[in-house]
């Protein structure tokens, strides 16, 4: 099965949308070789702002509709805990408010972006997803990472080269409590960083301090913007830590 092949089985229906790469090759495909499909984002204390601005220009692109749904994350106790599983929990939340509203609409399918490259025994969230009977076209077409990214060059959508992109929520240790707080420090933060050029890193919260994990191609950069980075980062961090295992 090809995507062609997938949406002239499915011709209409909901996709759960993130603006990253692998939902954004849905939103072209579905308007390409659908009928009837309409984007969901939802928008949370998770989803750094950029991540939205990239959605509604990629649904402009595709000329998909796209609905964005607030959603109170931290308002689940389980989530906020911060359990190992805690993506099973989010993908409960998330997934229901996106299967809820797309009822109202009337689309009673939900698609997500989850790839054949991904590892469903390393990603809880995915048993939630099948739980929930969410379908995922480019893991059922055999789609790779780098397939979508292939497709999606050919295709002319800017993010073909987008660097994958955890949720916040990722920054912070399993059992430590998440918080708004800690959500928005570690947003700014990495906002910081694209600003000074660094790509596809994340900043570890350890308590009130910062560990920065960038690519090994990018060490000598860290190196020469060293006072930059302390002077920028420790308004935000008590400490500034370069993690030395590299992404």
């Amino acid at each position: 099965m090809n995507l062609q092949d997938f949406f002239a089985q499915h011709p209409s229906g909901a996709l759960a949308f993130s603006g990253g790469t692998d939902s954004s090759l849905l939103a072209w495909a579905a308007m390409q070789y659908g009928r009837d499909w309409h984007a969901y984002y939802v928008n949370s204390a998770f989803q750094p702002s950029f991540e939205l601005a990239d959605a509604q220009k990629i649904a402009e692109q595709c000329r998909i509709p796209l609905t964005v749904i607030e959603g109170d994350i931290l308002a689940d106790d389980t989530v906020v805990a911060n359990p190992e599983n805690r993506c099973y929990y989010c993908k409960r939340v998330v997934f229901g408010m996106i299967l809820r509203q797309a009822a109202t609409d009337g689309y009673k399918l939900v698609v997500d972006g989850t790839n054949a490259s991904d590892d469903a025994s390393d990603r809880p969230g995915m048993r939630a997803l099948q739980e929930m009977e969410v379908l995922s076209p480019l893991r059922e077409c055999g789609l790779t990472k780098s397939d979508v990214r292939a497709i999606s060059r050919e295709a002319g959508l800017f993010t073909w080269n987008k660097p994958s992109y955890a949720c916040l929520a990722t920054r912070i240790p399993s059992g430590t409590a998440i918080t708004a707080e800690a959500l928005k420090t570690v947003e700014a933060g990495e906002n910081v960083l694209f600003s000074m050029g660094f790509q596809d890193f994340r900043i570890r919260l350890r308590g009130d301090a910062a560990l920065l994990q960038i690519p090994a191609s990018q060490f000598s950069c860290a190196v020469e913007k060293r006072q930059q980075l302390l002077e920028r980062l420790s308004t935000l961090f008590s400490t500034v830590s370069l993690d030395l295992r590299t992404r």
